[in-house]
């Protein structure tokens, strides 16, 4: 066997530089929180949105109750004092997502920023709160149309963050999901039925644990489906954003035969609507074709 300390300092002093550059890697890079007012958490990062959808409170009509809770809830978080997680639910189409965006365009120019989180990536949520913690701002961490299956690891991790870690988030991030559930988990007719054969050897207990997570958001706005008079209104003030100074017997009709078509009626039907009618009267333009409401 030959070689000494000498041939050995040669390969230390690489397995040294690895190290390093692994650490470097691994080491979570600072985020720009001026950079942008929505960021996207994507694959350990955070992504500024160069253009995000911009929605005004005033343009959403029909939920003025539930832009009141959400607005109050908001305003209260960006002043400092307490607030709550929020988890919107209720009708598609009904203005839940178009309501958070409204509500962080409202207070951007205070500090507030919006972080968007899918539902593969809510186990990064411990990752996202240690991010934020030493900003002097404010951060809505934001799930769209959120949903798990059975013993998802995003579950645990959401579930964990909103009331239950030993490690608490600070008091700088508040938690916004929308879905269609109201519990966010799957129901299904067996979870009412008695012990059965191969089942669940304690069924309430396992009705229990899905309703658990809904029930750590300390706040619930439900949305519902629009009548009729909600649904021409909406339609109504979008034409009038585009352009449109017409009667409403030019389109009151055909407006509710595009929401019969679509088997919905609610504020994206209107806003499409609307968007349709606009462009074959040859009204607007890009810059006055507002997005439609969304969730």
């Amino acid at each position: 066997m030959t070689g000494g300390i000498e041939d050995i300092e040669p390969l230390l002093q690489r397995l040294d530089r690895i190290a390093d550059a692994l650490e470097g890697r691994v080491r979570p890079a600072s985020t720009d929180w001026d950079a942008a007012v929505a960021f996207r958490w994507r694959g350990g990062r955070c992504q500024p949105v160069a253009h995000r959808h911009v929605i005004r409170l005033d343009d959403l009509l029909g939920v003025d109750a539930q832009k009141a809770e959400l607005a109050r809830n908001t305003a209260q978080f960006v002043a400092g004092r307490p607030a709550n997680n929020v988890l919107l639910t209720g009708a598609r189409g009904t203005g839940k997502s178009s309501l958070v965006k409204a509500v962080l365009d409202r207070h951007a120019g205070e500090g507030l920023r919006l972080i968007e989180v899918d539902r593969e990536e809510l186990a990064h949520l411990p990752d996202i709160v240690d991010r934020v913690a030493a900003s002097p701002r404010r951060f809505i961490v934001y799930c769209d149309d959120l949903a798990f299956d059975e013993d998802e690891p995003g579950y645990r991790a959401l579930k964990a963050v909103l009331d239950g870690s030993v490690a608490a988030p600070g008091d700088n991030l508040l938690i916004y999901a929308t879905s269609n559930r109201r519990h966010l988990m799957p129901e299904y007719q067996d979870d009412n039925l008695p012990l059965i054969r191969g089942g669940e050897i304690h069924p309430r207990e396992a009705v229990e644990e899905k309703v658990s997570l809904s029930e750590r958001f300390g706040l619930w706005v439900s949305f519902h489906a629009f009548d009729q008079d909600e649904y021409l209104a909406i339609a109504a003030h979008w034409l009038a954003a585009l352009g449109w100074r017409g009667e409403a017997d030019a389109w009151r009709g055909e407006a509710l035969r595009w929401a019969l078509s679509r088997g919905a009626r609610n504020g994206r039907v209107a806003a499409q609507f609307a968007r349709d009618f606009a462009g074959r009267k040859g009204l607007g333009g890009e810059a006055a074709s507002p997005e439609p409401p969304r969730g």
